[in-house]
């Protein structure tokens, strides 16, 4: 009697799980499929409401969007280089400093680390004033340097990497390379980063997202339309010559989270796999 009451409980149990997992992953996915199909459809569609049925009016929209000065293909490149180039020196930058924090014994690591940790507590708004000021009197506004620098040892990056770093890399590696002659550099390239791979491409991921969605930064900084990033050229379809045509709104937004999705799609196999082996002590 026990037996069947505890197999109904836990049919039960995995049953409300399943419904709560569909839930959420609908409440995800269709936000972002209705965007799809509405970038598909007329304004007239779109206003008579909301429809799971793309539409056929992808070219027109298409040449409503890039007709009215939308330089779409500038600013996906813009979006794409600031994306790329953040993504890769923020990652590379903050593995070095993760394993520097991890590996090597020298005064003051532990004061650098606390203030690593307090600086990524702090909001990254509660100095922007600052940081404006900074690069207006540096004459680096309207320029992408002061965005691409502050990326590079972030903070919650360095932060997950040292404690996958932890979790996994066993010291003896590291004096066998120096004992058969390999130089720190060579270690940490040929050795290191291989080892890191999994944590590596979860804070790529998230590294990339950020990047391709970061608006706040470069509206402030940037002033040049030719360096405008795709949020930001979204932005401007909210002015009034795009008030009617909300096919051609749609499609541009859709065109701003496609490279977002893909790059999800393609590395999300490693987001599971980088957690759990960082969460693992061996």
């Amino acid at each position: 009697m026990m037996k069947g009451i505890n197999k109904d409980g836990l049919l039960f149990k995995h049953t409300f799980i399943h419904i709560i997992m569909i839930f959420l992953g609908l409440v995800a996915i269709v936000p972002i499929y209705i965007l799809l199909i509405n970038a598909t459809r007329s304004t007239e569609q779109i206003n008579s409401g909301i429809s799971l049925i793309p539409g056929m009016n992808v070219a027109y929209n298409w040449r409503a969007l890039t007709s009215r000065g939308f330089q779409i293909t500038q600013g996906f490149f813009n979006s794409l280089y600031l994306a790329v180039l953040m993504t890769v020196l923020g990652v590379y930058f903050s593995s070095m400093t993760a394993y520097g924090l991890h590996v090597y014994k020298f005064r003051g690591r532990n004061f650098l680390w606390g203030l690593i940790l307090l600086v990524m507590m702090l909001p990254p708004t509660l100095s922007f004033i600052g940081f404006y000021q900074f690069v207006a009197r540096l004459h680096m506004l309207d320029n992408y340097i002061p965005i691409v620098v502050p990326v590079i040892a972030g903070a919650g990056t360095v932060l997950f990497l040292r404690q996958y770093l932890s979790s996994i890399l066993q010291m003896d590696l590291i004096d066998a390379a120096r004992i058969d002659g390999a130089g720190e550099f060579h270690i940490f390239n040929m050795i290191i980063l291989p080892i890191m791979t999994p944590a590596l491409a979860v804070q790529a991921i998230f590294s990339f997202v950020g990047s391709w969605n970061n608006f706040f930064t470069p509206f402030v900084l940037i002033s040049s339309t030719k360096k405008y990033t795709l949020p930001m050229l979204v932005q401007m379809l909210r002015g009034d010559i795009y008030r009617t045509e909300y096919g051609g709104i749609y499609l541009g937004i859709a065109v701003s989270i496609v490279p977002i999705l893909l790059f999800y799609a393609f590395m999300s196999k490693y987001i599971i796999s980088g957690i759990m082996m960082g969460s693992i002590k061996e």
